[in-house]
């Protein structure tokens, strides 16, 4: 049943008429968070420079900062209504060239029954079964030009099913991130899922572009402890002002602790997460994240980022 209705909400979306903000755009699968490490922060990351491959769908500039050749990440979350979310991400830096990423969003919705009614009756009659999906390929490009400035840019192929019906489209992704030089004070901005509206079984509907400004500053950095804050304001084509919020606590570079809150949401409210980050050969992190969705029930979300030199 809980499946049923997520796909009754996706039909509703891809018909919407321009009535209103909410409801009228389509691939709203895009606009869910894409990192554990995000997530537990209230999904405040337009300004972390060190995500590397997993910028690609946060902000496709942050990856101009990568301290590792090669970056891998791979998150999965056991998403509302019984669905399952996907993303994984790769990049390769170059300290010439830039850095050039690759990524896969996924959100599976499972397998339903496909039913008919009986002719006279009010009962149906099962006939086999279908399944819908949602999904992302991406590929991006960034570069940091000075120590101070990077900028990034992303296209990415976007596909939503439902049994024989399916949309498609090209979306484009861009953003900058600029140290200020007041304290550690940073400012970034990114602009997603910007692309010509599309049709779904002859219905039009437009995208989900999302305008963002981040702020994040560092109120304690030594050789042992960092504390940040991190801030974003948004704008969504399909619904009203955001604003996400939350900060970070590292010890040692090795255990984090994380806690946010989104501001302006109709479910979701408080986040929390935890990080590791062991010292191998290699650099590895494992993340977790917690969030509240109020009625919705609550969401986790697991992370697993690996770097080679």
């Amino acid at each position: 049943m809980k499946k049923i209705i997520i796909i009754l909400t996706l039909l509703t979306v891809l018909f919407a008429q321009e009535l209103k903000k909410v409801g009228t755009t389509g691939f709203v699968f895009l606009e869910l968070p894409t990192s554990a490490r995000l997530s537990g922060m209230g999904d405040a990351g337009t300004t972390i420079s060190d995500l590397n491959s997993q910028a690609l769908f946060v902000n496709p500039s942050l990856a101009g900062f990568q301290d590792v050749t090669h970056s891998i990440s791979f998150s999965f979350s056991p998403w509302l209504a019984e669905t399952k979310h996907y993303v994984t991400s790769y990049s390769y830096h170059n300290s010439v060239f830039g850095t050039l990423s690759f990524g896969f969003i996924l959100l599976d919705f499972g397998s339903m029954d496909k039913t008919v009614r009986i002719p006279g009756q009010r009962i149906y009659d099962k006939i086999g079964t279908f399944s819908a999906q949602s999904s992302a390929l991406s590929v991006g490009y960034s570069r940091a030009i000075t120590d101070k400035f990077s900028f990034g840019l992303a296209l990415k192929y976007v596909n939503e099913k439902i049994d024989t019906y399916s949309a498609d489209n090209i979306l484009f992704d861009g953003g900058f991130i600029y140290w200020t030089g007041i304290g550690s004070l940073r400012v970034a901005g990114t602009l997603q899922n910007f692309g010509t509206n599309t049709t779904f079984n002859n219905k039009d509907f437009r995208m989900p572009i999302l305008m963002k400004i981040g702020l994040a500053y560092d109120l304690l950095k030594n050789d042992d402890y960092q504390l940040s804050l991190f801030t974003d304001a948004i704008h969504p084509t399909d619904n009203t002002e955001k604003v996400n919020s939350g900060f970070e606590f590292s010890y040692s570079n090795m255990l984090f602790l994380r806690a946010g809150y989104k501001f302006n949401y109709d479910e979701e409210s408080f986040t929390f997460g935890l990080g590791v980050k062991p010292t191998t050969s290699y650099p590895v992190s494992f993340d977790v994240s917690y969030t509240d969705f109020g009625r919705l029930n609550n969401v986790l979300r697991f992370n697993l980022q690996v770097g080679l030199q």
